[in-house]
């Protein structure tokens, strides 16, 4: 059985538009939107167009980690879709990904192929054909490293283990998934589906990216990529990542690597004129230690790293990016 649940957070006009797809491409399925307390009229436009959807009323907003942990609670299911609202599904999504982790009892969690909806022919940035993490935590892409987006030209047509999947549709075993403790709700939001893969894979299961499944994502919307807020929790959360999941002399040692590569971007940004940017990096690494030291909430959880990845995990992707200008996934 496979449940499809959207989280939303005023995102009336997301499911006015993109609801009816998923209702007419996932015939047999059951579908429910998780409302995170919205101050718009999603409610009620739920109730009056779409009765037949579940609606999962939660009563506070706790980001994309809280929302998921509260709204799969309350459902039944072997597995779960995980379903940003701003997302357009395709003909025959859920089948190719239902069959891969039927065939592999191993896989714990999986992706279609994330394009573009503005621009059909290109990946999407969160999460294009499946994410990898190169050895100093910094997360990428096939199809996307950075900021550079490739055109899908069939060169990512094979079903392949990969690091993580994307939380903007992730196709996730129930049983793993609750195993796992769900999502670090520490995360609010940004970087808690790499967290909870790795988590996946430290358990000795494996995560897939399902070529023949497509989907296509607007992107921000709710935050925007440009927003210092986003800026926050991507360098907080990801430092937090690589402390809950590597060894813990190595995350120390990834963690200094990280303050020097970190400050770095600082100085790009502010020659560009992202002085919030700035702030927002300086601001994540205090709050990652004080997170760490347990001034912030509880100390973080640590899992116990078999380092369970697939190919493909390379030294430093920045070096190879701004250093060697190798721009495309294949070339790495």
């Amino acid at each position: 059985m496979v449940a499809i649940v959207i989280l939303n957070y005023n995102g009336r006009a997301f499911l006015d538009k993109f609801l009816p797809l998923v209702i007419a491409h996932s015939v047999g399925h059951q579908i429910y939107v998780a409302d995170n307390a919205s101050t718009d009229d999603s409610v009620a436009f739920l109730t009056k167009h779409y009765p037949a959807v579940g609606l999962i009323e939660l009563s506070e907003n706790t980001g994309y980690a809280g929302g998921y942990n509260r709204a799969l609670a309350q459902v039944e299911a072997q597995y779960y879709v995980l379903l940003n609202s701003d997302v357009a599904v395709s003909h025959r999504w859920i089948e190719p990904m239902q069959a891969l982790m039927d065939e592999n009892p191993q896989i714990a969690a999986c992706q279609p192929k994330i394009l573009d909806y503005n621009d059909p022919k290109k990946f999407e940035y969160a999460g294009a054909a499946g994410g990898f993490l190169d050895q100093l935590g910094y997360a990428y892409c096939q199809g996307r490293i950075f900021d550079t987006i490739e055109a899908d030209q069939g060169q990512y047509e094979r079903d392949r283990p990969i690091h993580w999947a994307t939380g903007a549709c992730m196709f996730v075993r129930a049983d793993a998934f609750k195993n796992a403790g769900g999502f670090d709700e520490q995360y609010f939001a940004h970087y808690e589906e790499i967290d909870l893969c790795w988590r996946l894979r430290n358990a000795g299961h494996q995560v897939w990216y399902c070529a023949a499944s497509a989907v296509y994502h607007v992107g921000g919307g709710t935050l925007h990529k440009s927003n210092p807020q986003k800026t926050f929790l991507n360098f907080r959360n990801n430092l937090l990542t690589i402390y809950k999941n590597e060894p813990m002399t190595r995350a120390v040692l990834v963690v200094a690597a990280r303050l020097v590569l970190d400050g770095l971007a600082g100085v790009q940004l502010f020659f560009k004129g992202q002085f919030a940017d700035v702030w927002a990096i300086i601001r994540a690494h205090f709050a990652f230690y004080g997170m760490v030291a347990g001034a912030w909430g509880r100390a973080p959880k640590r899992s116990i790293s078999n380092q369970n990845l697939p190919p493909k995990k390379i030294r430093s992707v920045v070096f190879q990016y701004f250093v060697l200008k190798r721009k495309y996934f294949l070339g790495l």
